[in-house]
């Protein structure tokens, strides 16, 4: 499906002006964000930070990842952009989150803010972006958006969703009885809460959360969805490509000897690696046409959250076919880590056992830049507000056939942990 601009003043079509320039270090990058329409990618204090837009392109069907990296090719092919810096981030970028589900209601979305304020490796810069038939304000104007003070604090119950907890447990044993009388091996399954936002809530002090909680994973903001998640789809930069697989998850103990005893169990499980095989095997096998010496661990490795353990792979290659990230996201959506295996199975079986469209979870969410390098996440731990403040959350686990309903359910309370804890 083409795209379409939902902006009247900006389409694909419209040429953009361009300019980055150098700024004093920033070191907190939330408070330039817009309260109420945030973007954001921040990892370990490093990222970026959008203001307004400049440029909306919205896509849907089943297509809408080819039809993305088709227009952003058109817009960066018409852009005058001028960047001294050169680092990923800078110059010509913007912000995206793409809908799980090739039906889904919720459209997919690239951003091009009016302004983009960033910092990565100690360096900070601000990316201006105007229409080239708009004048600038003021050319002379140099100085940084405003920050704003924080908006009161509030705070939110998530309540269960379409799919409660006895539903789940249901939904888990329809599933294993699926796994064990066909040749599926693994189907994701989640769950929703909702919840609705005061009127004016400031979702900055959702993300300021986020990101002291989880710095080792992307927080981001793009489009109303908000979240942190520890998986990197896949990232590019300068002809090397990177993704980190995650799979296999057990709750963090209560102590040094139970915490060190909780990732003994989660690495010697047969179970939880038998899930990641399934996920690091669909991303390999996704990126093998793009990039050539794709190298992955023989064993996976546990990865430390605050609230839990992952079984994680790291993933690294080399670009062959001069693809984009946007063409990568195409390629690997959905992994097995957020479908299943066989994956177009597996997307039947969450099609039928799931009652709510997914929307941008478990959907790539990140950022694209004019040269098409980017970071791209699955957008996990995350949540959707929509403009009249409902607010729904997702939480999934994969299932597999010796899966205990249980068991399931118990991590996807931990899942929705960082999301219940940010609003709450």
């Amino acid at each position: 499906m083409t795209a379409t601009a939902t902006t009247p003043r900006a389409s694909s079509a419209t040429a953009l002006a361009v300019e980055t320039t150098p700024i004093d270090d920033v070191r907190q990058l939330i408070p330039f964000l817009d309260a109420r329409h945030p973007l954001l990618w921040l990892r370990r204090g490093e990222g970026l930070a959008g203001v307004g837009e400049a440029l909306r392109l919205e896509f849907s069907g089943a297509d809408r990842m080819r039809a993305a990296a088709a227009a952003w090719s058109e817009v960066v092919s018409r852009a005058s952009v001028t960047d001294p810096i050169g680092k990923p981030g800078t110059g010509l970028v913007a912000f995206g989150t793409f809908a799980f589900a090739d039906d889904s209601a919720l459209p997919s979305v690239l951003i091009v803010p009016e302004f983009v304020i960033g910092r990565r490796d100690g360096r900070s810069w601000i990316t201006r972006v105007r229409a080239i038939d708009i004048e600038a304000a003021d050319q002379s104007d140099r100085s940084l958006p405003h920050t704003t003070p924080f908006g009161d604090e509030y705070r939110l119950s998530l309540l269960p969703g379409a799919l409660g907890k006895d539903g789940y447990r249901k939904a888990v044993v329809a599933a294993v009885d699926r796994i064990r009388e066909h040749d599926l091996s693994k189907v994701v399954l989640a769950r929703d809460l909702v919840g609705h936002l005061p009127h004016e809530s400031d979702l900055r002090r959702a993300l300021v959360e986020l990101a002291l909680g989880y710095p080792e994973c992307w927080t981001f903001a793009v489009d109303g969805l908000v979240g942190s998640s520890p998986e990197t789809l896949v990232r590019v930069d300068h002809g090397a490509v990177s993704a980190r697989v995650l799979a296999g998850t057990i709750s963090r103990g209560t102590d040094a000897a139970s915490d060190h005893e909780a990732a003994v169990a989660l690495a010697t499980s047969t179970k939880d690696q038998d899930e990641h095989g399934y996920a690091v095997a669909s991303v390999l096998s996704a990126l093998a046409p793009h990039s050539s010496g794709l190298a992955a661990s023989d064993i996976p490795f546990t990865l430390k959250l605050p609230n839990l353990w992952h079984l994680a792979t790291d993933v690294e290659g080399t670009l062959s076919d001069g693809s984009t990230s946007l063409d990568l996201i195409d390629a690997l959506h959905p992994t097995a880590a957020v479908a299943g295996a066989p994956t177009p199975d597996a997307v039947a079986l969450i099609r039928e056992l799931e009652p709510f469209d997914r929307g941008r979870y478990a959907g790539p969410v990140g950022w694209v830049g004019a040269d098409g390098d980017g970071e791209w996440a699955i957008a996990l731990r995350c949540a959707q507000v929509a403009e009249n403040g409902d607010l729904t959350a997702y939480a999934g686990c994969g299932i597999v056939a010796d899966s205990e309903p249980e068991r399931e359910l118990a991590e996807t309370v931990m899942k929705f942990r960082p999301i219940v804890e940010a609003f709450g």
